[in-house]
């Protein structure tokens, strides 16, 4: 069973950068696809980034071009660097894992493609 475990979040200025992490237990992330997602208080959970298994990339047009999704060579780390961050990136950051590769783009962007979920880290950018 996969665990997934949220870190680096914090409190930043509008225009800096943090890195989240997103360590795995139990097992690698070497077969699965990841996700980062993101819920404000009174919104529904939103997808940033994904990773597939295969390399591809995808993000939310609303963080493209200011944060890269990735892993570690070693698979048992996932990470989401964001730069340029804005008031509206304030949100508690969820890192998602679903095995093998997307099916289809609803596996990609929904909430429903991705079995194992952090717990959340909270990301505060103030203005």
């Amino acid at each position: 069973q996969l665990q997934l475990v949220e870190s680096g979040g914090g409190l930043v200025q509008a225009g800096g950068s943090l890195r989240l992490s997103c360590a795995a237990s139990g097992r690698t992330l070497r077969s699965f696809s990841m996700a980062w997602f993101r819920q404000s208080p009174g919104k529904e959970r939103e997808f940033v980034a994904a990773l597939t298994l295969r390399g591809d990339t995808y993000y939310a047009d609303s963080v493209k071009g200011r944060f890269a999704i990735s892993k570690d060579s070693a698979k048992t780390t996932g990470f989401l660097q964001m730069d340029s961050l804005k008031p509206e990136d304030t949100a508690v950051y969820y890192c998602a894992a679903d095995p093998g590769i997307p099916a289809n783009s609803g596996d990609v962007y929904g909430i429903r493609g991705y079995k194992f979920w952090g717990q959340g880290t909270q990301v505060t950018v103030s203005s």
